[in-house]
């Protein structure tokens, strides 16, 4: 066996005024139905990560699939200012493969986990306390010969019997875990609760001083920010949590909630990240994108409505001194006007200039020219271009270079006290074929036409419609999730026209659909 060089231990005081933000967008948050992510979307989540100055970026669960393994290592290989992490379970394969995986990585870390509740105990694991305590020590010990930074999580601590807790945590701590977490795994708890939970372990716990405390807190009743702050006036040094607080279930504790609260709450919490908000908007459009879950007008931070303000009273106050309703400014999150001064006539070093302001990196020469070209389509029917619809035309980019089924022309009539009709024609793997048919809608009867021709068996989930900017020459951006045999995808498709963005989202969801899937869903690494 090989051991990998040994690094410079992390920091490990506890008093610290930094927060350390573990982001695991790429791993807890890709667990939400159809948030599947690529490699190449992952590549470009983490790289914004890292804009963004994550500390930790917990990559995926290296032992799930080659998918996943691969997604980390090309990961590992990319970033060099963030901490690149894998999950492990507490057993020797899941921990090698991990290490395998994040070894190319300028920093490095092995996130090892082990259910500690009764009822996990009993009736997942079916071990006793003694033998969890010796999976978590042996784990914890491998992990240290691939990196000094390993964290040792108490899956389902919520329900965890406090004394277990801190046995297995003083366990850790001897084998050599720098990083302890606990989690709210099923989102049971309250803040007070929380906040008293994690006091009591730092109290107790052999060694606290010696470890960073982390938490890790699940949405499901509404307070997973809440719980992680209470957790850190309790003494945790690390969040964990997700970009637009994406995850399982009800999602995970939102990063920019979490960095936000922290940041304009100095008063009460004294301590401050490494984050630079001005890129919290720009990774949220980006994740939005990618796994096709838009974000909620009245979302905090990053929602559309964050820092508009429709009550006359409110405007009166906000003209005349921002602060009397504005607790931060939107600019400082990354919200501006963005309004790209380009059109028809503007070159292609404008356009690539613009895209490098964005931190958009593109593969090649070809995909820039691609990009491109979809600009000055767009430039003809849009009389304005934002840094939103840049987005849209490039993850349109990234998702054609390996799309079989295209869609060529379609054509629809809808008339009042006619029935819808569509005539579609699409490209499968280069061939291409046509149909028409009728529907309740011009959208319905595109989506018959496409499953006329491909009899995919799928079933229709979710369909969602949002402007990318104002205007009624605005793109819309539409999402379809669709369901097969227990598989969850979702497709992505704009335009300025909404049924065509709509037949474009249906055929890039069937064509995940079509594809084997890159990777298992990582349902066992729940944390």
């Amino acid at each position: 066996m090989m051991t990998q060089p040994k690094e410079n231990p992390p920091v490990v005081n506890n008093q610290n005024s930094s927060l350390i933000i573990f982001d695991t967008t790429l791993r807890d948050g890709e667990q939400s139905p159809g948030a599947a992510m690529t490699r190449e979307d992952k590549l470009r989540i983490a790289r914004q990560l890292e804009r963004l100055g994550v500390d930790v970026i917990e990559a995926g669960f290296a032992a799930a699939s080659e998918g996943d393994f691969a997604a980390i290592r090309a990961i590992a290989e990319t970033i060099e200012n963030s901490t690149v992490c894998s999950l492990a379970r507490a057993n020797e394969r899941d921990v090698r493969r991990a290490g395998e995986a994040i070894a190319p990585a300028a920093r490095k870390r092995i996130h090892t986990f082990i259910a500690t509740s009764p009822i996990h105990m009993e009736k997942k694991l079916r071990m006793t306390p003694d033998e969890v305590v010796d999976h978590a020590v042996k784990a914890v010990k491998l992990a240290r010969t691939y990196t000094d930074d390993v964290e040792f999580s108490a899956e389902d601590a919520v329900r965890s019997e406090i004394d277990f807790l801190v046995r297995i945590f003083e366990a850790a701590i001897d084998a050599g875990a720098t990083t302890l977490n606990v989690p709210d795994t099923v989102g049971y708890s309250t803040p007070a609760e929380w906040g008293a939970r994690m006091a009591e372990l730092i109290r107790r716990t052999r060694g606290s001083d010696r470890v960073i405390w982390s938490t890790h807190c699940h949405n499901d009743l509404g307070m997973a920010v809440a719980n992680s702050l209470s957790a850190v006036l309790a003494g945790a040094r690390q969040v964990e949590c997700t970009i637009n607080g994406l995850g399982e279930r009800a999602g995970n504790a939102a990063l920019e909630e979490v960095v936000m609260a922290v940041r304009t709450r100095q008063d009460v919490f004294g301590l401050d990240t490494r984050i630079d908000a001005t890129q919290i908007v720009p990774i949220s459009k980006l994740v939005s994108t990618i796994t096709g879950y838009p974000v909620q007008p009245n979302k905090a931070i990053v929602g559309a409505n964050a820092f508009a303000h429709e009550s006359g009273i409110h405007q009166d106050g906000v003209l005349k001194h921002r602060e009397t309703y504005e607790i931060m400014r939107a600019e400082d999150v990354g919200w501006t006007t963005n309004k790209l001064s380009l059109g028809k006539l503007s070159g292609r070093n404008a356009f690539r200039s613009r895209l490098t302001e964005l931190g958009i990196d593109l593969a090649s020469e070809e995909a820039l020219n691609d990009a491109f070209r979809r600009f000055k389509d767009l430039a003809d029917k849009k009389r304005e271009i934002f840094d939103e619809d840049i987005q849209a035309l490039v993850s349109e980019v990234h998702e054609e270079q390996v799309e079989q089924l295209k869609l060529v022309s379609l054509k629809v009539c809808s008339e009042t006290g006619e029935v819808p009709m569509a005539n579609l024609v699409i490209s499968v793997a280069g061939e291409e074929k046509s149909a028409t048919a009728q529907g309740a809608g011009p959208v319905d009867a595109a989506f018959v036409c496409i499953e006329n021709m491909m009899q995919s068996g799928a079933n229709l989930q979710l369909y969602s419609v949002n402007n990318i900017t104002s205007g009624t020459d605005a793109q819309g951006e539409v999402n379809v999730r669709l369901e097969r045999a227990g598989r969850i995808v979702t497709g992505q498709g704009a335009d300025t026209d909404i049924v065509v963005a709509s037949a474009k989202a249906y055929l890039n969801a069937l064509d995940r659909l079509q594809k084997p899937a890159e990777r298992a869903h990582p349902q066992m690494g729940d944390v």
